[in-house]
């Protein structure tokens, strides 16, 4: 879609709002654990929460585990690792099925990875991901090797910002919010979701098909979201800014 523009002051009211994290909420980094998270983003969501009635989840391609521990709050939906794990905004976690032979294939892309010092490999409760931003004249070859394990496999290839991911197929981040929505603290509402990547894409359309909208972050591209925000902090610009003119 072209001509994205800014997403109107009222958008989120009466909303449910979704929020990837990396390159959304945080600036993207060399590597997940690199990342800075603002001192001021903890307080903001919890504002962001109250006013929403709890009708705010973080929905990310990393671990449930991980995001808590970047973001230890209370009251706040989760889903991790493209949408195989959610957690409610009680605490309440839905169990996950981890797949088999994900210590093998784990294992054999750590020994890729060996191949140059700039590739790291992430290691997911249901899922492994190996990242080349340090590397990226390894892209071509870590997509080819992760393309031919998935297709050895029967998993899918989930591709993002300089990293790719191997998953079982299944759930993805359109998937949670379709979940999350059937959760009485959602239900009704108008969902709002917010990302910059490749895998936010499912969430854009899922949040169409239920009468809201998808806010793309960054460069245009073609996209299902219908509003864009230039960067990050935009985006905390942007919700600051919501949170403030509501009484």
């Amino acid at each position: 879609m072209a001509g994205l523009t800014l997403p109107p002051p009222n958008l989120l009211d009466g909303a449910a709002l979704f929020l990837d994290f990396d390159g959304t909420l945080v600036e993207l980094a060399e590597s997940p654990d690199s990342i800075r998270v603002p001192n001021e983003l903890g307080p903001l969501l919890d504002r962001l929460r109250r006013r929403l009635g709890g009708r705010l989840a973080i929905v990310s391609g990393r671990s449930i585990a991980d995001l808590e521990r970047h973001l230890p709050l209370g009251g706040i939906a989760f889903s991790g690792s493209h949408g195989l794990e959610l957690r409610l905004p009680d605490g309440t976690r839905l169990p996950l099925s981890v797949p088999i032979g994900l210590d093998d294939i784990a294992a054999r892309v750590a020994r890729f990875a060996e191949r140059d010092g700039g590739l790291l490999v992430e290691a997911k409760p249901a899922g492994i991901a190996l990242h080349f931003r340090r590397a990226p004249a390894e892209a071509a070859a870590a997509a080819r090797f992760m393309a031919g394990l998935a297709e050895e496999r029967g998993w899918s290839v989930q591709e993002g910002n300089m990293v790719v991911e191997l998953r079982p197929h299944g759930a993805t981040k359109g998937d949670a919010l379709r979940a999350f929505m059937t959760e009485p603290d959602f239900t009704g509402a108008r969902p709002v979701f917010v990302g910059d990547d490749l895998t936010d894409e499912h969430g854009f359309e899922a949040a169409a098909d239920l009468g809201g909208a998808g806010i793309l972050v960054g460069p245009e591209r073609p996209s299902a979201a219908r509003y864009r925000i230039d960067s990050v902090a935009s985006v905390a610009a942007w919700l600051a800014g919501t949170a403030a003119g509501w009484t």
